[in-house]
């Protein structure tokens, strides 16, 4: 039988709430960012060990997004453990102790680790509690005047509280300010969010809405005139293929620049907000200020990088003063840390900026993998519309730097940054493949995917390739593009989508091909042509596009050629596509030699027999293979491993292991290599 909460609800009734109402506001981006606030219910269950009946607080855990919390992502602390560590607590000056305790105070196994805002859940006196960060909130919270606007705004039914960094004496502060103001729903958080509560959960979500609702309406209509400022002459959007075209040309080598301390992917965003911002000309007094919201600057940095050139400046003249720019963001960086960091404080993490924006194209934001570089993009824009607000209504004003790098460098950030799991070996890296929609291209993408790579899928079938990425998950791992690889423009634009979609590119897979299987007489002049524009030209297009952006960004690279075992051994019937891969063969030791210079190591892989799974072999050259050896075509894969020395077949992931030995950190030293992927042909052995 279930037990039941304070309110005659079930315990699984008051979870299912929870969870239904944490949904609900994390997806409206007007109320939360991703993985930002936190929500919380009290009630009670039957202890196990007692069989007795305990109350207790569920509270969505560390790092998990209200979006689509689910009831694995919540902590159960046990409520009077929590409320009675008030006992032993021994001060703001040794608050962080308090985190460690909470351990002390979980209810039954597994759950998501409490979060540092556990004890302001626990500690408000009201069952169920929200702790938001909508934009509008956090624009009275940022505004110069934010404690008057709070009583204006919303008269004695919201309550300031002044700035204090997350914590158990937050908690305590917050619930003095619900116990002093009975007829308060909740407060604003000085440079921070909101925070509401209710009796039931559809009170407390009621009125969390009710804080923001009231605010945006309040900033409509009250807001001044241009409050980020007039428009800035030659800083407004270029046209949006100019804008995407220009992002494109400098999005290599600013990926470099934000990797100068450790590799990083990247997102570029035009989106509306961003245009318009450093089209005013409050924008660089305000990007100097930097983002408030704790959630927001431990992902945007606390400030961001800002060209001071117009859209349409020559690109030499971008180029070069990026490159200046971002030498005075890391000493300006550098000095922020030495100026605030104590002998005890983590090492610095890193100097390059997370956040780049370039007036009439956009913005530019980086993380550790794709998902981080998009959230820290959409924080970007949160961040921008806080600031219109406040400065709508009065000045913006964030919490100091001082302020900011004790959430930056503090210890319990330090130690859950220690607790992430050591990243996958491909993590950090973009990939493209081409022909990769199918076949061996796809067990390709599909396996560096699952390394932790980024993965453009591009294939002459556009809703293949599309299809094909989705299998592999979300844009922020995967995406599908177009591209004949014959074309220099269809091969340049598959680059340009990389390099906007994630950054930069780092690792290029020439597998495009495909086989007509004839003699000498049968061959004509167009199948010569077709096989050695598709995989001859078609490489050297391919690599030749990806070589420029990999030398823009100064991070090496690989470029992998899926050659052949027919590259080197002579067979009957198939002159156009051995020439064509022995071609590509002496490709990558001419690219090995020219690119050494830049740390791009390219090498080669020679595949025999992959006949399951293939679309070279499905698309007819199977049948024709299977005629000039005399067996039958569904026979093939086993008679091609008949003839190997180690007798096993070959299978496309047989290709894909390869791919990422040689791409991964194992082999850094490798580059001009051919690696067999044929089971042991003794005719194609290297020589």
């Amino acid at each position: 039988m279930s037990a039941t909460t304070d309110h005659g609800a079930s315990m699984d009734q008051a979870v299912s709430d929870l969870i239904s109402r944490s949904n609900r506001l994390g997806a409206d981006p007007r109320n939360t960012n991703f993985a930002g606030g936190n929500t919380s219910a009290k009630g009670s269950d039957t202890d196990p060990a007692t069989g007795r009946p305990v109350e207790l607080v569920w509270v969505k855990g560390s790092g998990g997004d209200l979006g689509t919390l689910t009831p694995a992502g919540l902590a159960a602390l046990r409520l009077d453990r929590v409320r009675g560590l008030e006992a032993v607590y021994p001060g703001v000056e040794r608050e962080d102790e308090m985190v460690a305790a909470l351990d002390y105070c979980l209810h039954g196994k597994g759950g998501a680790a409490p979060s540092i805002d556990t004890a302001m859940h626990a500690l408000v006196e009201l069952p169920h509690v929200d702790h938001l960060h909508p934009d509008a909130g956090i624009a009275i919270a940022t505004a110069a005047d934010g404690e008057a606007l709070t009583r204006q705004i919303f008269g004695d039914r919201v309550v300031w509280v002044p700035w204090r960094r997350p914590g158990f004496q937050l908690g305590l502060d917050i619930r003095e300010v619900q116990r002093a103001n009975p007829q308060a729903v909740g407060c604003i958080l000085g440079g921070h969010g909101i925070t509401a509560w209710g009796a039931t959960s559809a009170e407390c979500e009621e009125r969390s809405l009710w804080i923001i609702r009231t605010a945006e309406a309040y900033i409509a209509e009250h807001a001044k005139p241009e409050p980020l400022g007039a428009p800035l002459p030659g800083f407004g959007p270029l046209e949006p293929e100019a804008r995407r075209a220009r992002a494109a040309e400098i999005a290599a080598q600013l990926r470099g620049l934000a990797s100068t301390d450790r590799p990083m992917v990247g997102r570029f965003n035009d989106d509306e907000v961003v245009l318009d911002f450093l089209s005013r000309s409050e924008h660089a007094r305000l990007a100097a200020l930097g983002s408030s919201c704790p959630d927001h600057f431990l992902r945007t940095k606390v400030k961001p990088m800002v060209l001071d050139l117009p859209g349409d400046a020559p690109i030499d003249e971008v180029r070069a003063r990026l490159a200046e720019l971002h030498a005075e963001y890391r000493a300006d960086y550098t000095a922020y840390y030495e100026r605030h960091a104590s002998a005890d404080s983590p090492a610095m993490r890193g100097a390059d900026p997370a956040i780049v924006l370039v007036p009439g194209v956009g913005m530019f934001s980086y993380g550790k993998d794709s998902q981080t570089a998009r959230v820290a993009g959409e924080f970007a824009i949160n961040a921008i519309n806080a600031m219109r607000g406040a400065e709508a209504l009065s000045a913006y004003q964030p919490i100091s730097d001082a302020e900011k790098f004790r959430i930056e460098y503090w210890a319990l950030e330090e130690a859950k940054l220690q607790r992430m799991p050591k990243a996958r070996s491909h993590a950090g890296r973009v990939a493209l493949v081409t022909g990769a929609a199918s076949g061996i291209g796809k067990a390709i993408a599909t396996r560096l995917a699952a390394d932790g790579a980024c993965v453009v899928i591009a294939d002459l079938d556009l809703a293949k390739a599309q299809a094909a990425a989705a299998e592999l998950g979300s844009s922020d791992v995967a995406i599908g593009v177009q591209c004949d690889v014959t074309k220099a423009d269809d091969v340049q634009a598959a680059v340009d989508a990389t390099l906007l979609a994630f950054g930069g590119v780092d690792l290029v897979v020439n597998n495009a091909g495909l086989s007509l299987s004839r003699s000498l007489l049968e061959t004509t002049e167009a199948d010569w042509d077709l096989q050695h524009d598709v995989m001859s030209k078609g490489s050297f297009l391919v690599a030749r596009a990806a070589a420029r952006a990999l030398i823009d960004q100064g991070m090496g690279g690989d470029i992998v050629y899926i050659s052949s075992k027919n590259a080197v051994f002579a067979g009957p019937n198939n002159i156009a596509y051995s020439a064509t891969k022995a071609d590509q063969a002496h490709q990558v030791r001419l690219l090995a030699a020219e690119l050494g210079q830049h740390g791009v190591r390219v090498n080669g892989i020679n595949p025999d027999g992959v006949v399951r799974g293939s679309g070279i072999f499905a698309g007819g050259w199977g049948a024709s293979r299977a005629e000039v050896y005399g067996v039958k075509e569904e026979e093939l894969g086993k008679y091609y491993a008949g003839r190997t020395l180690l007798g096993l077949e070959v299978l496309p992931e047989h290709v894909a292991n390869a791919v990422s030995v040689l791409t991964g950190p194992d082999l850094s030293h490798t580059t001009g290599l051919h690696v067999p992927v044929d089971s042991g042909v003794a005719a194609a052995f290297l020589r």
